[in-house]
């Protein structure tokens, strides 16, 4: 089986480069004003570009999609893996940033995955806080997610669980610049941390990382927890039920289509986790409550 291959981003602006940008504030109080420097995140548009012999000569775009330049080829693999364009790393024959075009990815289809004439004539435009915005297969999308079963597993130690938060908070560089960058971030059930993905926007942020694992060759993600810096949607479950994960925890709240779907196929779904409690939605039995 032939390795599919992801090309380096092209130069771009040093800003998109580095995910943040320097502006100037002034820091404003009742008794000061002081001009400095202020670092933020950036939010650009990304153009997913698709090559297939189905779709003629010419590529077709799957979408755009505000996100925080960095990892554009683990984002664009992992949108189309949770779209189900791609279900293994050997359905890509390659995925490249364009040299030409700032902003824009190209992924080309090896010619015998199979397209679909309303997947390849599908347009959407998202917001970096939306996952399934724009699509119109809402019905389908949750019909496709409440069908799948989470793999039982042994269960995880309490304390193991505590201690997640702070060890995505440290290894959040982005967030720590700005202040206001989401991330997703993926540990195996012994607690260590396997990789973490910042993005602006949130499922952006778990596609790059489930790209990266797609890639990788790391699918399923069976025995894995993933965290979530914010609230557990509709679509991060999708997302995450798509890719195996056996526990998804989150900081934030979950939604209630989000805890249907996870009753629904066993998968542990964790909200509101702190250093001392957490609040589990579904399948506690992966949570050693001794431990």
């Amino acid at each position: 089986m032939s390795t599919p291959t992801v090309a380096a981003a092209g130069d771009i602006e040093p800003p998109a480069q580095s995910g943040t940008m320097i502006v100037k504030i002034l820091r404003t109080g009742l008794e000061s004003q002081v001009e400095r420097n202020d670092r933020v995140a950036v939010e650009a548009p990304l153009e997913y570009l698709l090559h297939h012999p189905a779709l003629g000569p010419e590529p077709v775009s799957f979408g755009t999609t505000m996100r925080t330049p960095g990892d554009d080829e683990f984002l664009a693999a992992g949108l189309l893996y949770g779209e189900g364009i791609v279900n293994h790393a050997d359905d890509i024959e390659v995925i490249e940033s364009s040299t030409r075009r700032p902003n824009v990815v190209n992924v080309r289809l090896r010619p015998e995955v199979q397209m679909e004439m309303q997947t390849a004539t599908r347009r959407f435009s998202a917001g970096s806080s939306c996952g399934v915005c724009g699509t119109t297969g809402l019905d389908a999308a949750i019909a496709r997610a409440a069908a799948i079963r989470i793999a039982d597993t042994g269960p995880i130690d309490l304390s193991l669980l505590l201690r997640l938060p702070s060890l995505m908070r440290e290894a959040q560089s982005k967030f720590g610049d700005t202040g206001g960058i989401h991330a997703s971030a993926l540990f195996d059930f012994a607690g260590n941390l396997l990789t973490v993905a910042e993005d602006v926007g949130r499922h952006n942020a778990f596609d790059k990382l489930v790209g990266e694992c797609l890639m990788s060759g790391r699918l399923p993600l069976t025995e894995r927890i993933v965290l979530l810096s914010g609230r557990a949607s509709f679509e991060l479950v999708q997302k995450a039920l798509r890719s195996g994960v056996s526990i998804l925890a989150a900081i934030g709240a979950p939604s209630s289509l989000a805890v249907n779907l996870a009753v629904a196929s066993g998968m542990t779904l964790v909200g509101f986790l702190r250093e001392k409690h957490f609040n589990v939605y579904s399948s506690p039995q992966r949570i050693n409550a001794r431990g």
